[in-house]
This record gives C-alpha cells, sequence and structure tokens, in this order.
C-alpha cells in the first residue's frame, strides 16, 4: 500500500498539487511571448481563417518568426564566409563591372590582400552612374568604397536590425572572435529571417542539396549540414570529433586542405568522397560512394 500511495504522489498527486496552487495562489503568470506562442499552437493545422479578419497560416507562421527573430545573433543568419563574393581593392573599374553582372548582388565587400581584411563595400549604384551617364572610368576604385558596418557575432539579429536602419547602411560584415571575416548580413537576410524566403528574377532555382544515384551514391551540395547525411545516408558519417558542419568541411578536414576537383577521399567508415566540382577557396559539389560499391570494383 506505502508503494501505491508513493506512486500516487508521484503522478497524479503532481497534478492535484498544481491545481492546489492554481486556487490558492491564481494561475502562474505567462510572458506574452508564451501567450502568444500557445495561441498559434492552438490553431496550427487550421487550413484558414475561421472568422473574418483571423490570421492566416501564413500570418500565422510570420508571427511565429517575429517572437523567435529575438533569440537570432548575427553568427545564426546572413552568408557564410566560404559564400561571400567580394572583390580585393586593387579590381580595375571594367573587372568590377564584370563581377558585378556575374553574382548578381547589388553590394560587394572590398577586402586589401586577404577576405579577413575587408576595408569597405562598392555599391552598384555608383557603378551604374558612371555607366549610364557616360563619365570617364575610373583608374581605381577607391572612390566608389563606402563603409559597411562591422558587427560581432554575438550582435543580435533585432539589434543588427536597429542599426542598419539607424545608420541606413544595409550590408554589416559579421567578425569572428579573432576579428577575422565570419560572414556578411544584409537586410533583406533580417526580412527573411520573419517573412520567409526572398526570391527574385535573379535568383537561381535552388539545387537540391542531396540527391539519390543509381547504386546506392549520392551526389551532394557541399553545403548540407553534415546531421542531414547522417540520418539520410548514413550515421557514421558524422562520427568526427571536431567541429565541422557540414559535408565539404569533412571532405576538407580529411583531405587536411582544399581539395580539387576530381580529387577522392576516404572516410573511416568505407564511404568514398568524390569532389566533382571546386576552386582554390572552396568545394562546391562532391559525390558519395558507398562502402559496398567499393568492395565491388575492387572484386
Amino acid at each position: 500500500m506505502a508503494e501505491d500511495r508513493s506512486s500516487a504522489v508521484g503522478g497524479d498527486g503532481d497534478s492535484i498539487w498544481r491545481s492546489l496552487k492554481t486556487m490558492i495562489f491564481g494561475p502562474p503568470e505567462e510572458s506574452l511571448r508564451e501567450q502568444l506562442e500557445e495561441a498559434i499552437d492552438r490553431h496550427e493545422g487550421d487550413p484558414a481563417p475561421d472568422a473574418k479578419g483571423d490570421l492566416s497560416p501564413l500570418e500565422r507562421q510570420m508571427v511565429r518568426n517575429l517572437l523567435h527573430f529575438g533569440e537570432r545573433d548575427a553568427g545564426d543568419v546572413g552568408v557564410p564566409r566560404a559564400d561571400i563574393v567580394a572583390i580585393e581593392e586593387g579590381t580595375s573599374f571594367d573587372h568590377l563591372v564584370q563581377i558585378f553582372a556575374e553574382a548578381g548582388h547589388s553590394r560587394l565587400p572590398v577586402y586589401r590582400e586577404k577576405l579577413d581584411t575587408i576595408v569597405g563595400m562598392v555599391h552598384i549604384k555608383d557603378v551604374f552612374t558612371i555607366l549610364a551617364t557616360g563619365a570617364p572610368h575610373p583608374e581605381t576604385i577607391a572612390g566608389l568604397i563606402r563603409e559597411p558596418l562591422y558587427v560581432p557575432m554575438s550582435r543580435g539579429a533585432l539589434d543588427l536590425l536597429a542599426d542598419m536602419r539607424q545608420k541606413r547602411v544595409h550590408l554589416a560584415i559579421v567578425l569572428d572572435e579573432y576579428s577575422g571575416t565570419e560572414g556578411l548580413v544584409t537586410i533583406e537576410d533580417l526580412i527573411e529571417e520573419i517573412v520567409g524566403e526572398i526570391e527574385d528574377e535573379h535568383d537561381e532555382a535552388p539545387q537540391a542539396l542531396l540527391v539519390p544515384l543509381d547504386g546506392g551514391g549520392w551526389d551532394a551540395d557541399a553545403r548540407v549540414p553534415l546531421e542531414d547525411v547522417a540520418s539520410t545516408v548514413d550515421a557514421r558519417l558524422d562520427e568526427e570529433e571536431a567541429e565541422v558542419d557540414t559535408l565539404g568541411g569533412l571532405a576538407a578536414l580529411l583531405a587536411g586542405r582544399v581539395p580539387e576537383t576530381g580529387d577522392c577521399i576516404d572516410h573511416p567508415s568505407g564511404w568514398k568522397i568524390e569532389i566533382t566540382e571546386a576552386d582554390e577557396r572552396r568545394i562546391h559539389r562532391l559525390r558519395l560512394h558507398p562502402p559496398a560499391a567499393r568492395e565491388v570494383e575492387e572484386a
């Protein structure tokens, strides 16, 4: 009987105690954020507003994103270092025009000698003004360089948005703990955290990060998170102790350098990683060959 009583206290007893506390002291106070979250959760899955003027599913998702926007920081959003398109400060004006045309961006960071030393940015509006008016092309781009924002990784996304609005600068360089370049954030990146992905006519159709191939292999974007590779392909591919988050990072770690196109790297699990597209700075795409396929080839 004693065991039964202790079991009851540990189970229903907790809920009885909570009910008594609520009767005596009133319901526990919830933050406005928690109340809004609960209200959205109650309507999760509703196909459409059930009353005129109610929130649609899209609006509910935007409100949810906004509630968590303050939890994000500069290191969580924007473009990672490996994906930054930047120009060296000695770049000629004509080459700058070509890079703008190929990149499809409105702003490009400018670095001195290496990407960790970003000295400014160039806005396409200043370039277009010279082209549209037929003005002489400048010998250097020094006169076109503007000052971006420089922020630490820990800068809150909400604070960063306020900084951009106040200073009317729409590009921020995110610095790591050693003041090196960690990434960059545009005001569009911050807005997308709330409203979702914004694609314009210049954006390319996104490629699948993991594509299954005949024979058990996989074609992969180097940016695919290792946790996704582990859950989709093989859990052993995410067992490295070093802090790498992507499949491309894993390949570089195993190779001890930035691999070149055509390189094949052996993983301890038996998988083989073939680099199918890369440049001198990073890996773009690769292919995973399963252990079973390798055993057949060797036989």
